[in-house]
């Protein structure tokens, strides 16, 4: 019988010869942290002088063109449109990395737990996760925010609601198959109770696929939020967001107005395919047996 070595973290070993898929995912992380770069600096940005005030309205032309003055146009409300993209990028990450923070602190204790103790508990929550999954996603988040209202805080509970159940069935799968391992038996007849055979022995031996449903899910919620936004029920009305700034825009597409609904999509276009990007390539770099299948 094989002796399962004690829990490491094999995300960290770095292969040799990066494949097309890994060379992707530094693609993807340069994307993702140039939106990081984007939400952090903007409200210095602003205070230099370099990015106008994305709710300052009254001292702009309207539906101006994009020019020197104003790079992006301006909207019919006389916003700037690159300050509200930039500013719009802030209000994603913001709303993302809380939603799918909440679900992930959910749904992992969730999963262990679940997995490790079985019987009626396992049931039970299987039966609540099973039946969360079932439900679309969008229509689960509408659903809360109608409830929940508007604000930071409150779109990331609508969108969160979505992940829990990713989290705690990848979680407890991968608990449930470990628990049997010879390390933990032995641990077990030290004396350590559930606690620490959960937090010693179990935790990084179950955890290997979480980043990768961390980044992947939040590739997704920033869609989400972007058709919340859409539907008048994501941030505030004076917060910038992409997807009300896209909801303005389709009225005035008609008459020609198009640098108000290109720019906004575009940069969440972006956002989205550089966090996809990276999720997909960590796929690979962190499941060895992947990488193998794909070198053949």
């Amino acid at each position: 019988m094989t002796i399962t070595k004690s829990p490491q973290l094999r995300f960290l070993r770095f292969p040799k010869s990066p494949t097309l898929s890994q060379q992707l995912m530094l693609i993807g992380l340069t994307m993702t942290l140039f939106f990081v770069f984007l939400a952090l600096f903007a409200p210095l940005l602003q205070l230099l002088g370099l990015v106008q005030n994305p709710i300052d309205s009254l001292s702009n032309p309207i539906q101006e063109p994009p020019s020197l003055q104003h790079w992006f146009g301006t909207s019919r409300e006389g916003y700037d449109v690159f300050s509200r993209t930039l500013f719009g990028a802030q209000a994603a990450l913001q709303v993302v990395l809380l939603a799918t923070a909440i679900s992930m602190f959910v749904g992992v204790p969730l999963g262990m737990l679940s997995g490790y103790a079985g019987g009626r508990l396992d049931k039970a929550l299987l039966f609540i996760m099973d039946s969360i999954y079932t439900l679309p996603g969008l229509l689960l988040s509408i659903t809360l925010a109608f409830i929940v209202g508007r604000g930071i805080l409150n779109a990331a509970l609508a969108i969160s609601i979505a992940y829990v159940p990713q989290y705690y069935r990848v979680v407890r799968n991968h608990t449930v198959s470990v628990k049997t391992e010879v390390f933990i038996e032995a641990a077990q007849a030290m004396g350590a109770n559930t606690w620490q055979v959960l937090s010693r022995y179990l935790f990084f031996n179950v955890i290997q696929s979480v980043p990768v449903l961390f980044t992947l899910n939040a590739a997704d919620a920033i869609l989400i939020l972007g058709g919340l936004g859409f539907l008048g029920l994501g941030l505030p009305r004076e917060t910038p967001e992409w997807g009300r700034d896209l909801q303005q825009a389709l009225q005035a597409l008609p008459v020609g107005v198009w640098w108000t609904a290109l720019f906004p999509g575009l940069a969440m276009t972006i956002m989205v395919v550089g966090l996809s990007l990276f999720g997909e390539g960590l796929n690979e770099y962190i499941n060895p047996r992947l990488r193998k299948d794909i070198r053949k």
